[in-house]
């Protein structure tokens, strides 16, 4: 039989694993690595932190299991440990959204107003591959880590230079890193400026790839990637 000591040592060490994903920085790094691995010195560029507290917030999230890391030459490149820490990213952005009160206004905030922003579906884009284009508007580094197939590479600081490659009768479809991405969003409201017809995605690459649909990977845009089926 368990006696009390235990039963509280046991719950202390699943709340541990809250305690390590209780700041927002760390939120970030994780929804950031859920795109793929990054550099300590790339990370902190993407939270807007120095590189000391962004390795230590990645000491933080390793010590608690969520991470792993490995050397590559002077740099020290960190990953998810598995795809159920992406999991339970989703599963605490999930909760937030329907019981945290003020979250839309928050989000509203960052995003802007989504009303005039028509979303596509993971069901209707999987269906429809073939008759859209698919523009990937993240960093091309988590383009290369994984991407949908076919999906061309136009990182929303470079899409104003690269509108020539675009077809204008041709329906275009941006994702991102996911719901509390703005890079589709900001891509669809440029294209729109300039006369596509230019839906985002309901959310983003990890969610699409935890559904089961088939990803590519690799730097040659238009689908020529290694696909994962």
């Amino acid at each position: 039989m368990g006696d009390r000591r235990a039963k509280s040592a046991m719950f202390d060490a699943f709340a541990d694993t809250a305690k390590a994903m209780a700041s927002g920085r760390r939120a970030e790094l994780v929804d950031v690595l859920a795109q793929g691995e990054r550099s300590v010195d790339e990370l902190a560029g993407e939270i807007g932190q120095s590189v000391a507290n962004t390795s230590h917030h990645l000491h933080v999230l390793a010590g608690s299991g969520l991470l792993v890391s490995r050397r590559e030459g002077t740099r020290i490149i960190y990953s998810l440990a598995s795809e159920r820490v992406s999991e339970l990213w989703a599963a605490m952005r999930n909760v937030a959204s329907a019981h945290m009160a003020g979250l839309d206004r928050l989000a509203e905030s960052y995003l802007g107003d989504r009303a005039q922003l028509e979303a596509v579906t993971r069901r209707e884009l999987a269906r429809r591959l073939e008759e859209v284009v698919v523009v990937d508007v993240r960093p091309p580094l988590e383009y290369e880590a994984g991407h949908i197939p076919g999906a061309r590479s136009v990182p929303v600081s470079e899409l104003r230079r690269r509108l020539r490659i675009l077809p204008k009768d041709v329906e275009v479809v941006a994702y991102c890193r996911g719901r509390y991405c703005v890079y589709a969003d900001d891509a669809v409201r440029a294209l729109r400026r300039r006369g596509y017809d230019a839906r985002r995605l309901e959310d983003g690459f990890p969610e699409w790839r935890r559904a089961g649909l088939p990803v590519a990977s690799g730097a040659e845009a238009g689908g020529k990637g290694r696909s994962r089926l």
